[in-house]
């Protein structure tokens, strides 16, 4: 028997209950795992709350990440006592997820926690950590370096923001936050946003498709027609990875900023990124993010809070990160 989160779905609506359930209720896998800590993304909250068509089969366990000790393997990459991170792979949509004290997955799913990172810290990351470093190897990717001029970070106050801030400074540039939380002035500030830029500057579109070339780059977890405004404002030959769709799913943009300046729109999905890929973003995390700031960033949750924390996170009230202890 293990404990979960179970989303149930009847003609009322969805339903959500801490449940105890048989072990045979696992889906099949080569690796079991004692789940010790998961988190809450922006997609869980559509997963919880029976939102966006990510769920379609009830009973569900939701949670798209978990770190935990591996329990039983049947494949030789992995061994009873193994400490792992699972992010992704629609696990928590379309399979048993993380909101439970045990999972069962595919081998090929998994990833070794990093040195110098413990379990719960991982889930401090998960998946929003994990986006914010792959969009700036892709930033890196396409020429991005320190000294180029200020990178902008839209939704920065959430999960992905608050990491992509952080790790910005870390790397050494320029950080601008853009945000719709004047309170949260002194907290972005502390992640090393050198400067706030109100939200309602950038979230509507303007007649002309170029402004002022301002930004080197740009993390954006918001879309929609801020994503639109920030392309016209892209230095020459600079990228803009798209990590989110908060303020919507159509991007009403011109194609003159592609045409005249070379800008770049990356599209950066976290969820099916190859283990590789995956395994260099988890070391530079371990290495550039400062385990105090992870902490500072980053608020405790049990299951039973989760059906409370799925809209908030949806309207854009969960600051920073949030860790559920099982």
């Amino acid at each position: 028997m293990f404990t979960a989160l179970v989303l149930r779905k009847d003609e009322s609506g969805p339903h959500l209950a801490i449940e105890e359930v048989e072990d045979d209720r696992l889906p099949e896998g080569e690796v079991t795992v004692a789940v010790r800590h998961s988190t809450l993304n922006y997609k869980d909250g559509l997963c919880l709350t029976a939102q966006g068509g990510l769920v379609r089969s009830f009973p569900h366990v939701p949670g798209i990440d978990f770190a935990g000790i591996v329990e039983e393997s049947s494949d030789p990459r992995w061994k009873p006592g193994d400490a792992v991170i699972l992010t992704g792979w629609r696990v928590g949509e379309t399979r048993w997820g993380g909101y439970a004290t045990r999972a069962r997955v595919r081998a090929d799913w998994l990833v070794r926690l990093p040195e110098g990172m413990d379990l719960r810290r991982s889930m401090a990351i998960g998946t929003a950590g994990l986006t914010a470093m792959l969009a700036l190897m892709a930033l890196e990717d396409h020429g991005l370096m320190p000294g180029q001029g200020p990178v902008l970070v839209t939704g920065a106050a959430g999960g992905v923001g608050s990491i992509a801030l952080a790790l910005l400074a870390r790397a050494g540039h320029e950080a601008v936050a853009v945000t719709g939380r004047p309170d949260q002035e002194a907290y972005l500030r502390s992640l090393g946003a050198s400067r706030i830029v109100p939200r309602g500057e950038l979230d509507h579109t303007v007649p002309k498709p170029l402004e002022s070339e301002t930004w080197a780059g740009c993390i954006d977890a918001v879309g929609g027609a801020m994503l639109a405004r920030i392309l016209g404002q892209l230095r020459h030959g600079a990228s803009v990875a798209a990590v989110g769709n908060a303020g919507g799913l159509t991007v009403p943009a011109s194609i003159i900023p592609f045409l005249l300046r070379g800008v770049n729109l990356l599209g950066i999905d976290s969820a099916q990124a190859p283990i590789p890929r995956r395994e260099a973003a988890w070391t530079r995390l371990a290495r550039d993010l400062d385990p105090a700031l992870i902490d500072s960033m980053t608020q405790t949750a049990t299951l039973a809070d989760l059906p409370a924390l799925a809209p908030a996170i949806l309207r854009g009230a969960v600051r920073g990160r949030v860790v559920v202890d099982l």
